[in-house]
């Protein structure tokens, strides 16, 4: 009887501390802001600092939030499907360290904002392929469906910004009001 009642309370004792702990990884790293479509969570790791600051003072940031160019359009399953994978490769690349000065958006990332961009101007779009000749240069064998937006539109929200060291203090970026 003892020994069932030892392990009954060990058992109690192993449950209560495994929840608090995952109740203080939660916490600490803000997980449930993941679900929200604030900008301000892109910035929960420091690493996104650049990116942040400088869609803060883009035309984009009046009209846009992260999730509305990274993101699938709509908020369904496939929005936070994106945002788990891309929330799972941010985590292990950001806790053990793996990625540089520079990041890079995957290859699925690009997709989505290339598709957000011609969803969002569609109506350029749709000009600039009528009257090609007269606005880009479509011939040119640089350009083909392969282009994407900010190949052209470099400055298109982040400006320059490439690397971590690129915008100096931008530790102190605040969330516009």
């Amino acid at each position: 009887m003892k020994n069932s009642n030892f392990a009954t309370i060990a058992a109690t004792v192993t449950a209560v501390i495994a929840v608090g702990m995952l109740l203080y990884l939660v916490n600490i790293s803000r997980a449930t802001s993941y679900l929200s479509e604030n900008p301000k969570t892109c910035i929960n790791c420091h690493v996104m600092n650049p990116q942040y600051a400088t869609w803060q003072h883009s035309a984009h940031a009046r009209v846009a939030k992260c999730v509305d160019c990274h993101l699938p359009a709509g908020h369904g399953l496939e929005t936070y499907m994106a945002k788990a994978s891309d929330g799972l490769h941010h985590a292990w690349a950001f806790t053990f360290n793996e990625f540089g000065q520079r990041i890079r958006i995957s290859e699925k990332g690009k997709k989505r904002v290339q598709a957000n961009c011609i969803a969002c101007h569609a109506r350029i779009v749709d000009t600039l392929l009528s009257n090609r000749d007269r606005f880009h240069d479509f011939t040119n064998p640089k350009a083909s469906a392969d282009t994407l937006c900010w190949d052209c539109h470099r400055e298109t929200p982040h400006g320059r910004a490439r690397n971590l060291a690129s915008t100096p203090n931008n530790l102190g970026v605040r969330e516009l009001k």
